[in-house]
């Protein structure tokens, strides 16, 4: 079965108890059991992971590229508005990315208006909560259909 990768950065490890107020009280497990969930009916297989750690989402970036996976889901989290390593981790890439994340940055404090992992996916899905991870991964299906 073709893999999708979905990336999480840091404190995503703290979901369910770190400002449910905005992040919901969805745990990084259930994500990754909507995630799944949602694409087993579709023909793919996740391989779910988070960091805390900028150098080691650029590694398992880095091993996406040489394993060839089908398709990337990012929520690079804080990093999405600082690194440009994991930017240029993922212009590696030519398998297609999708950004997601649980509030919309763009709608919060201005120092998180700017992604670095914008320009490189092929689309952003912000402020769904947990049911961005399952648009982000239909999306990721749909777009490897072409």
């Amino acid at each position: 079965m073709p893999t999708l990768l979905v990336l999480n950065g840091p404190n995503l490890n703290m979901l369910g108890t770190r400002e449910p107020s905005v992040y919901g009280t969805a745990t990084l497990k259930d994500i990754k059991k909507i995630c799944e969930t949602t694409a087993k009916p579709l023909g793919y297989k996740i391989d779910f992971r988070q960091s805390n750690y900028e150098g080691e989402m650029v590694t398992w970036i880095q091993e996406a590229f040489k394993n060839q996976v089908e398709g990337v889901a990012i929520n690079a989290a804080a990093y999405t508005h600082t690194s440009v390593a994991i930017h240029d981790a993922l212009r590696l890439l030519s398998c297609p990315i999708v950004e997601v994340h649980l509030s919309d940055p763009k709608t919060r404090e201005t120092f998180r208006h700017t992604s670095y992992v914008e320009p490189l996916a092929f689309t952003a899905i912000c402020g769904h909560g947990p049911d961005g991870y399952r648009r982000a991964i239909e999306a990721l299906a749909e777009k490897l259909k072409h």
